[in-house]
């Protein structure tokens, strides 16, 4: 069965390859020389330093399957030539009581809530799909409906 593709932007994949080759290269040589210092140690029956350099190493290589996978699922998505918000716009918006916010849209796997990076598929991420400046939308949030206008749709 095929699984379905994982919509991000470039700079998204850029991030997770980038990832990928930091715990492949740099990460599994320190938890290997961790490992290493443990097993000089002596008797790895009693060693809670090489119970936590396995535990580490497993928690690593899973990691890196799951970062690979995500990668061979990735489906790059183009900036909206329309003008419109779309994966990897950054926008600017206004809410009802004047105050200004930030967001990029990302794929699922890229989300930062704390850089404003939001997903696509969230309630803002999806009011503001194909939405230009001047636009105004109307979200469902937990606190209740808010609404904002959008100022400004930019790509990098």
């Amino acid at each position: 069965m095929t699984r379905p593709k994982i919509p991000m932007t470039q700079k998204g994949y850029n991030k997770l390859a980038e990832t990928l080759h930091y715990l492949k290269t740099t990460r599994r040589e320190q938890i290997s020389e961790y490992m290493g210092s443990a097993i000089a140690d002596g008797d790895l029956r009693e060693s809670a330093a090489y119970d936590e350099a396995r535990m580490q190493q497993s928690e690593n290589e899973s990691r890196i399957s799951e970062i690979e996978e995500q990668l061979e699922r990735a489906d790059i998505i183009a900036e909206d030539e329309s003008g419109g918000a779309g994966l990897g716009a950054k926008i600017r918006v206004r809410d009802a009581q004047g105050k200004e916010h930030h967001f990029e849209l990302v794929g699922t796997f890229e989300v930062d809530v704390l850089k404003g990076k939001i997903s696509d598929a969230s309630p803002i991420g999806q009011a503001l799909s194909g939405k230009r400046a001047g636009d105004r939308i109307q979200v469902t949030l937990p606190r209740g409906s808010q609404e904002f206008e959008i100022l400004e749709v930019a790509y990098d």
